[in-house]
């Protein structure tokens, strides 16, 4: 399948088309999808915190894990939902942004150092449940997670301001000359 034909037919779709024709939508899911990735990321802070020792060291990180995980994953769908629902309304223009591409790649990487958690200090919580912080593998995916995220968020907020629908829009006529909008007697003729 040609990836320029699947990206058009994104675009071309009924529902990208009602978000990109709306004059709310796109903002109303623009705002959740900020909302939700607050929530994915103060969650996920949490978790990392306690995992260096520095916030809630008190309580169990099993027992906080179950506490807050749930609300992770929750967010993390309603954040993925809106971003795919802002992606189709100007795939091309997303697929080809540097910083669109960065920040996948960044979650994807996020992903597979959660992975890597699960395999290595989360297989031993038995041991260090109730301990201040978690081993040093456990920390170095802590400070890794919250590098990843914070670079996930810039990544996100800079893509903002980078893509447009001016790189699918057709260009002026070659016969408008910029001098003629500063000169008002040219305008009148």
């Amino acid at each position: 399948m040609d990836i320029a034909w699947f990206l058009k037919s994104l675009e071309a779709s009924g529902i990208a088309a009602r978000i990109r024709d709306s004059l709310y939508l796109f903002p109303l899911i623009e705002s959740t999808h900020v909302l939700g990735l607050a929530l994915v990321f103060g969650t996920i802070a949490i978790i990392d915190l306690r995992l260096l020792g520095i916030a809630s060291t008190e309580r169990s990180f099993r027992r906080m894990a179950s506490d807050i995980l749930k609300w992770t994953w929750a967010a993390f769908a309603l954040t993925a939902l809106t971003g795919a629902l802002m992606f189709i309304t100007n795939a091309g223009v997303y697929y080809h942004n540097f910083f669109f591409r960065t920040k996948m790649l960044l979650l994807a990487v996020a992903g597979i150092n959660m992975l890597f958690f699960e395999l290595t200090a989360g297989r031993t919580i038995h041991r260090w449940d109730q301990a201040p912080s978690a081993p040093r593998t456990g920390k170095a995916v802590a400070v890794l997670s919250l590098a990843l995220w914070i670079g996930i968020i810039f990544m996100g907020r800079i893509i903002g301001f980078t893509t447009t629908r001016a790189a699918t829009a057709t260009p002026p006529p070659t016969s408008v000359d910029f001098d003629d909008f500063l000169n008002p007697t040219q305008q009148s003729k």
